[in-house]
């Protein structure tokens, strides 16, 4: 048995999923911003409650980690390692583009999109990083990473050689503020109103479940990928 209880707060959403072998048995989230330290543990009562199960049948945890939001990935990891560590259950974490890619290119499959019958083709996930970076990877049609994780900051010929190879889907809210830039490539296709799931977790937790790929609850930390930086308000002058 692998009941896996899953925590996505590296992006917008909020989700909690909980799924035993692989199939999805509840699922509670929400999509919008800047809600994650007060909706996570009704959420995870919500899910638990939909599963018809409860904390203590739970044999791991799942949580995205990173990268993403720096106060997301926070809490979403001090939350799960604080299950585990109730629970004495291990933790397994997991690359936030990488479960993306894995619920974009579900989507495409359920949807008979039309880029499913290209030979090759690119999933890119992106993360919104300030201005005009992004947090972004690379991933084929069937899923295998092309180029790693990287912060990248966009312009009109970052993907020219991808453009130029084949079909390249562009997705997560990353992808929204360069939309204009590329819009002119016949090969670009964007998908704005993706939405982050825990479900997207099922898959590759499951797997490292199978194998005993777990994170040391006392070192693990979220994959921030950059420092967070932030900014200081100016000091006012002193009057005299």
């Amino acid at each position: 048995m692998a009941l896996i209880l899953h925590i996505e707060t590296a992006t917008s959403s909020t989700s909690v999923a909980i799924s035993d072998n692989g199939k999805l048995l509840g699922l509670a989230e929400r999509n919008e911003k800047n809600l994650h330290a007060s909706v996570i543990t009704d959420l995870i009562s919500e899910a638990v409650t939909g599963a018809g199960i409860n904390l203590n049948q739970l044999n791991a945890i799942s949580v995205s980690k990173g990268p993403g939001s720096y106060t997301g990935l926070r809490i979403g990891v001090a939350t799960a390692k604080g299950l585990c560590y109730g629970l004495e259950i291990p933790l397994i974490g997991i690359n936030t583009l990488e479960a993306m890619s894995i619920g974009m290119l579900a989507n495409l499959k359920s949807n008979d999109h039309l880029l499913i019958n290209e030979p090759i083709f690119t999933v890119c996930p992106m993360i919104d990083a300030r201005r005009m970076e992004v947090y972004t990877a690379r991933y084929n049609q069937s899923g295998k990473l092309t180029a790693g994780t990287s912060a990248m900051i966009i312009d009109e010929n970052t993907f020219f050689e991808e453009l130029a190879s084949g079909p390249v889907v562009f997705f997560g809210d990353g992808s929204d503020k360069i939309k204009k830039l590329y819009d002119s490539y016949g090969n670009a296709y964007f998908h704005s109103n993706f939405l982050n799931s825990a479900t997207f977790q099922i898959v590759p937790a499951t797997s490292a479940f199978t194998m005993s790929q777990f994170e040391d609850l006392c070192s693990f930390e979220p994959f921030y990928l950059k420092e967070f930086f932030t900014t200081q308000a100016a000091l006012k002058p002193k009057q005299n």
